[in-house]
């Protein structure tokens, strides 16, 4: 479920000390479900879905600005890339 993944990103995220806010937008819709704040002033986007769950094209606007901006936006659909993704992170906040 959606809903296990994000909470599986938040707890990484917590035992390493980083901020993993809920993200919501009440004039933007489409936003990524999370924001990660890492050491250094870094900022991550985090969309989590099922495994078979699907950006809905809004979404993809959505994350498209956002990269266009600069700002890394992930999408993430297990606690497998979550664990990957979250010791990638790690070493680039060393």
């Amino acid at each position: 479920m959606e809903k296990d993944v994000e909470n599986h990103l938040r707890l990484m995220c917590n035992k390493l000390g980083w901020l993993c806010w809920k993200f919501s937008s009440l004039s933007q819709v489409g936003v990524p479900d999370r924001i990660v704040l890492r050491p250094g002033g870094r900022i991550t986007f985090v969309e989590t879905k099922s495994s078979i769950g699907r950006l809905s094209k809004i979404q993809i606007v959505v994350i498209n600005k956002l990269r266009a901006l600069g700002f890394e936006v992930l999408v993430l659909n297990s606690k497998e890339a979550i664990n990957e993704t979250v010791a990638r992170l790690s070493k680039d906040s060393d």
